[in-house]
């Protein structure tokens, strides 16, 4: 193996450790919010700066690798995608961390447990996931048939977040005295709607590296 094939394959490991790490913190964030378990969320809380440090590190070893080799065609696409997913993930990390947040203030106890199981919002979880495991498994096979299913679930992460602004929209008219714990709910599923907007782009990423194809502001179909 060339020296410049084991520096890609270390860029390539460093992104898959902190991938794993977002997948565990997003896996910890559903349970912590699921079983409002506040000791999982200050977990999730104080992992977040691992997160961050991995971003940062693969930043800087991704820079390097292209001053020093100056990488061409899919060497150099390769690159440029690690950096992107990187900073994805550190942005799919800081929505884990917001809805660990949401369960260490824990003061909207309030809220319906109908409610809660109208919102879906175990299912939302799972899908994310799903999305988030499809998706390393694209990039370390270099698969990017799994594209057009993981994408097809952020369409039903899509519909499941507007069918949650009607639910919310219905409990608040009737109970007023329930808006900022409402409010305070929509914001933590707006967080998880983001967080598989993010997964869709590293999709485009994967695309972008393994077919030399745009998906960006085109049709994901």
């Amino acid at each position: 193996m060339k020296h410049t094939e084991k520096e890609l394959q270390s860029l390539k490991e460093e992104v898959s450790q902190m991938w794993k790490l977002v997948l565990s913190q997003l896996e910890k964030a559903k349970q912590s919010f699921i079983n409002g378990d506040i000791e999982l969320a200050r977990e999730i809380a104080s992992r977040e700066k691992r997160v961050d440090a991995f971003e940062l590190k693969i930043d800087s070893d991704c820079e390097n690798y292209i001053a020093l080799y100056s990488p061409v065609a899919i060497d150099l696409r390769l690159v440029l995608s690690l950096i992107k997913i990187s900073s994805t993930l550190e942005r799919i990390g800081d929505f884990a961390e917001g809805v660990a947040r949401h369960v260490i203030d824990d003061d909207c106890n309030k809220i319906d447990p109908h409610i809660l199981e109208e919102l879906q919002l175990e299912k939302m979880f799972d899908g994310l996931i799903s999305m988030l495991s499809d998706s390393y498994v694209a990039l370390e096979s270099e698969n990017t048939k799994l594209s057009g299913k993981i994408l097809a679930k952020d369409d039903e992460i899509d519909t499941l977040y507007a069918n949650s602004v009607e639910i919310l929209t219905t409990c608040l008219q009737n109970n007023t005295s329930l808006a900022r714990c409402g409010l305070k709910l929509m914001l933590l599923i707006r967080k998880l709607e983001r967080i598989g907007d993010h997964c869709s782009n590293i999709v485009e990423e994967i695309v972008f590296y393994v077919d030399a194809k745009v998906l960006k502001h085109g049709s994901k179909k």
